[in-house]
């Protein structure tokens, strides 16, 4: 009767570890998919490409903040959006920042919208 216990609770043990989730794709919410390949021959590739796209990123959002802001300025001065983004320079903001490499601006007159789009 012991014996059968103990193999009882020897075949539920092996059941539990059977079923565990291995190489599962949940994760949790708020993460993000990365293109890290896991190999760690290839991590330094991995992580300067990671590293050069969070650069390109922040300089994209920080040139469409300071613009949004200059032609927010200008429209509560001039009760209009500016009819190019040459008309914010030297008055509101220094000078029109570049925009990121391989990138233009792209501007809306009519609703001041001002956009960052691939050239």
């Amino acid at each position: 009767m012991k014996r059968n216990i103990w193999v009882l609770l020897g075949v539920a043990g092996l059941l539990s570890f059977g079923c565990s989730k291995q190489g599962s794709t949940d994760k949790p919410a708020g993460t993000s998919s990365s293109s890290s390949s896991g190999n760690p021959l290839t991590a330094p590739v991995d992580y300067l490409g990671a590293a050069a796209r969070a650069q390109q990123n922040a300089a994209k959002t920080v040139a469409g903040v300071s613009l949004d802001q200059a032609i927010k300025m200008f429209y509560a001065q001039e009760g209009r959006f500016p009819k190019e983004l040459k008309e914010l320079a030297p008055g509101l903001i220094p000078n029109i920042p570049a925009p990121p490499r391989g990138m233009k601006y792209q501007y809306n007159a009519q609703s001041g919208e001002v956009k960052i789009v691939p050239e």
